[in-house]
């Protein structure tokens, strides 16, 4: 078989190492120099660029007719562009939005999207555009020797490497792009402000960033939202060139309804309706009654929420939404574009105006120049022809006999070669009608024209008086109000969520197996309900609707879930598990709901017990928080809800039918810890567990008691009861013969 021999010659080799930095790097700088980041003297990217001056030479001024999209995106794609025409025409479709740039180059006839979707435009082929009045301040010099050409991707055309912007219009639009290594979030601003910025600059080069920030007080965004970061913020975001800037929808009163009239940039209304639907859906904004969007031609953005009722705190709910929802949002400062020098940096406000005067001054200079040596080469012109109309004759003569007529007239009347080729392009007719007064008249205009170019050019400050009365004179064509009012606000906070739900009663139900529901109302009888086979009625508490029910298992920890957010009554609820994690083995032994201030008393059935408040025991953690430290092989008591510090007793009974009545007031308040002993329970039986705490309550003077013992009963009034009181610690007092094997207790509260 024949080998095949490689020749290398003439094939650059170079390591793998050396190879993949260098193109990385060459791929780095053209993402940031050609594709993401503005230049500084016309705040254009490179195919924003494209488009605006493509439109121009297609003939689309803003007094011309609209042509398809398509036609403009071809010429942009086929001369000077070569990319995709997705990603151009959408370019060339944020040029033309008006809630995207705050002051637009294109102007679009069609469906060029929506506030709401600013994606949702037509197809290329649809819509039609030209440019929009304010692409003039761009395009107005660039026949006028203004700025520098470049090849175009095929070296065929032409075209401007910037364009000669008459206002800085980098800070006026704005700009977002992301590079290699680096991003820019440049944001709008108000015309007239910068205008105003720029000539202090001129009249007062030495001027400080406050004195700038002073005129410039901040963005100024298309959609005219409020912005609510404190001047003070955004001074040092523009000493830095990074930073953030927190916009605030705007909104309104009207008959008792909220009608939003403004929204943060870049916000969609639909999805903050959604936001809002989704928290009225999940019923944490109860409220809120309806929602609608009657935005339109008229009112682009108009979102109506209905509270639902005149005694709603409209304040404490927008503040909640702008919390909540997109009608607050911040958006990012990064004043990062591409300098004179060529080279991407982030600069601050003062060294944006102080760069862009430089790039203006070198414009209306080269302007300037240009006009001078157009006007310098027609008087050159008049200046042979005048010479030609004196010696008409003699001229006719030469042209007529001489064989080359051009040498002999340059030495005849000593004209330039120039001057002679204008003189032989002129028409003879032309030539006779021409007037030495009126060549003179021309010469004349011409003269003090040149004279005061040549001053202007000679002079800095004349020539910043110049630009100075341009661009006044832009502001007075384009200039108009700010639309983002600086207002000082209070911080949104989002309200707790017992705040958002209606207050109103419930009780919480538990079973013996750990299934928790909630039901409307406090005459219910919890142990009348429907449980699951097997299962039965443990434990319940009343409360509001609004609070927080708190769990308790037999390991003593405490577990917090809204009494809202539980199952409802209609079924058999569901197990606490699904919502908690309880340690192996734990069983729930009783639920607690309230106001955070309420006192419980925690008890275990080892006979040691403590009060504690409500709020001690909350935790928002699914494994719950140990409150009640329980002996070994103890268990835990239900709660019981502490009406008085002062006046309540407690009651503790053993399954043995010894009873002792103590005054809470000789247990302890703690958030969490053993307990004091109540009653004492022997050791030795407390470790068999035959015999433990049965149960334990609170009762106060003049209350009976009921004693509940399998099958039978005994209610006892007061007195009998008071017969039980003796010293915390102690063994009490055993109940009536056949009462002794206690099941329940039961105090008759007055």
């Amino acid at each position: 078989m024949e080998t095949l021999e490689l020749d290398y010659e003439g094939i650059e080799q170079l390591p793998l190492k050396t190879f993949t930095e260098k193109a990385y790097l060459d791929y780095s700088m053209y993402v940031i120099l050609d594709r993401a980041l503005p230049h500084i003297g016309d705040g254009l990217k490179p195919v924003q660029r494209r488009i605006v001056y493509a439109m121009s030479e297609l003939g689309l001024p803003a007094t011309a007719k609209h042509k398809k999209s398509a036609r403009t995106v071809g010429d942009v794609l086929g001369k000077f562009h070569p990319h995709g025409d997705s990603a151009c025409y959408e370019a060339m479709v944020h040029l033309a939005q008006p809630f995207t740039t705050r002051y637009p180059l294109v102007d679009g006839q069609g469906n060029w999207g929506s506030a709401d979707d600013p994606k949702s435009f037509a197809a290329m082929r649809y819509t039609e555009a030209r440019l929009a009045p304010y692409a003039e301040v761009l395009l107005a010099e660039l026949g006028q020797g203004t700025v520098d050409w470049t090849a175009n991707f095929d070296g065929t055309l032409e075209e401007p490497v910037l364009l000669p912007a008459r206002l800085p219009n980098v800070l006026l639009n704005g700009a977002t792009g992301i590079a290699v290594g680096m991003a820019t979030d440049i944001p709008p601003h108000n015309l007239r402000e910068v205008a105003e910025a720029a000539i202090l600059m001129l009249d007062k080069p030495k001027s400080t960033l406050e004195d700038l920030c002073g005129i410039i007080r901040g963005p100024d965004f298309p959609t005219g939202a409020e912005i609510i970061t404190p001047q003070e913020e955004l001074v040092e975001a523009y000493r830095r060139g990074n930073g953030s800037v927190r916009m605030r929808a705007c909104y309104e009163i009207d008959n008792g309804e909220i009608i939003v009239t403004a929204l943060p940039y870049q916000t969609s209304g639909g999805k903050v309706l959604e936001q809002i639907a989704a928290q009225m859906m999940a019923k944490k904004l109860p409220m809120v009654e309806d929602l609608r969007d009657e935005s339109d031609h008229e009112n682009p953005t108009r979102l109506v929420i209905v509270p639902r009722s005149s005694r709603v705190d409209i304040d404490a709910l927008m503040s909640h939404l702008f919390s909540s929802t997109g009608l607050e949002r911040t958006a990012r400062i990064n004043l990062n574009m591409i300098g004179l020098d060529g080279r991407p940096r982030t600069w601050n406000l003062r060294d944006i105006l102080k760069e862009w005067l430089e790039f203006r001054k070198a414009t209306v200079t080269r302007r300037l120049e240009y006009r001078l040596d157009k006007v310098n080469r027609r008087l050159h012109l008049l200046d042979g022809l005048l010479i030609a109309f004196l010696n008409l004759d003699e001229v006719i003569r030469i042209i007529r006999t001489e064989d080359k007529p051009k040498p002999v007239l340059m030495k005849r009347f000593r004209l330039s070669e120039e001057q002679v080729n204008y003189i032989l392009d002129t028409r003879l007719r032309q030539l006779a009608r021409l007037e030495e007064m009126k060549i003179k008249g021309e010469q004349k205009e011409l003269a003090v024209e040149r004279d005061e170019l040549k001053k202007i050019l000679g002079s800095g400050q004349r020539l910043k008086t110049l630009i100075k009365k341009e661009i006044r004179e832009d502001v007075e064509t384009f200039g108009d109000e700010r639309r983002s009012q600086l207002v000082a606000r209070a911080a949104a906070q989002i309200m707790d969520e017992s705040a958002l739900v209606p207050s109103e009663p419930v009780t919480v139900v538990l079973s013996k197996n750990g299934w928790v529901r909630v039901a409307k109302g406090h005459d219910i009888d919890p142990e009348e309900m429907n449980y699951k086979a097997g299962d039965g009625y443990l434990a319940a508490a009343r409360g509001r609707s609004n609070q927080l029910a708190v769990f308790i298992d037999s390991f003593g920890k405490t577990y917090a879930l809204p009494a809202h957010s539980l199952p409802g009554a209609r079924g058999q609820g569901e197990p606490l598990s699904g919502r908690l994690k309880p340690a192996d083995g734990a069983r729930f032994a009783g639920v607690m709901l309230g106001e955070p201030g309420d006192l419980y008393l925690l008890a275990s059935d080892a006979g040691y017990g403590f009060v504690t408040q409500l709020a001690d025991t909350v935790t928002r953690n699914k494994a719950g928080k140990s409150t009640l430290s329980v002996p070994k092989g103890a268990g835990v008591l239900p709660p019981v809800p502490v009406r008085s510090l002062a006046d309540d007793w407690i009651i503790a009974v053993t399954t043995e039918g010894y009873m002792l009545v103590i005054p809470l007031e000789e247990l302890p308040q703690m958030s969490r810890a053993k307990g004091n002993n109540i009653i004492n329970v022997p050791s030795a039986k407390l470790k068999s567990r035959e015999e433990f705490v049965a149960a334990i309550d609170c009762v106060q003077d003049g209350e009976k008691l009921t004693v509940y013992a399998g099958r039978k009963h005994k209610t006892m009034k007061a007195a009998e009861v008071d017969g039980f009181a003796g010293e915390r610690g102690r063994r009490g007092r055993k109940l009536p013969r056949g009462y002794q094997k206690v099941d329940r207790i039961e105090v008759l509260k007055t």
